[in-house]
């Protein structure tokens, strides 16, 4: 029996590692079930799922040219359930209209205003910007001890 990509073959658990498992798989030849594959659950510890000496099946993931061989236990189970909650939400979501986001929801829609040119909207700029600079400036002097004071020594 060659082992090829995408075939399931049963071998016996050698050796468990922070990073996975290595598995004795048959004509002498070893492979690793990475910690991300080896269930569809979170897993924290490989030693958790899996014991030395278990004999397990898994399926060929991927063989490269250096002859090092992948192995999933996770894609032969069935997937996972999706969560109740993540479905109630997403539910919950579609129910809702879908407005547009209005971040100052007390001025003026643009629809009600018309077209706006491009100086107006300079110009709006300009003024926001100074009032912003006017109260960063007054906050660092206040900060400072106002307006070039000096303190007496």
């Amino acid at each position: 029996m060659s082992l090829e990509v995408g075939s399931i073959v049963e071998g016996q658990i050698t050796g468990i590692t922070k990073f996975g498992a290595f598995v004795a798989l048959p004509e002498n030849k070893t492979g690793l079930i990475h910690i991300s594959e080896v269930s569809n659950a979170y897993v924290k510890d490989v030693h958790d799922f899996l014991k030395e000496h278990d004999k397990v099946k898994a399926k060929v993931v991927s063989i490269d040219s250096k002859g090092k061989i992948s192995l999933s236990i996770k894609q032969l189970e069935a997937p996972a359930p999706e969560k109740v909650e993540e479905k109630h939400f997403q539910t919950q979501n579609e129910d809702r209209p879908k407005r547009p986001f209005n971040p100052n929801p007390r001025s003026q829609s643009p629809k009600a205003m018309g077209p706006v040119s491009f100086e107006d909207k300079l110009s709006k700029f300009l003024k926001d910007s100074d009032d912003r600079m006017l109260d960063l400036k007054r906050n660092t002097e206040s900060k400072r001890g106002g307006r070039g004071a000096r303190r007496e020594r």
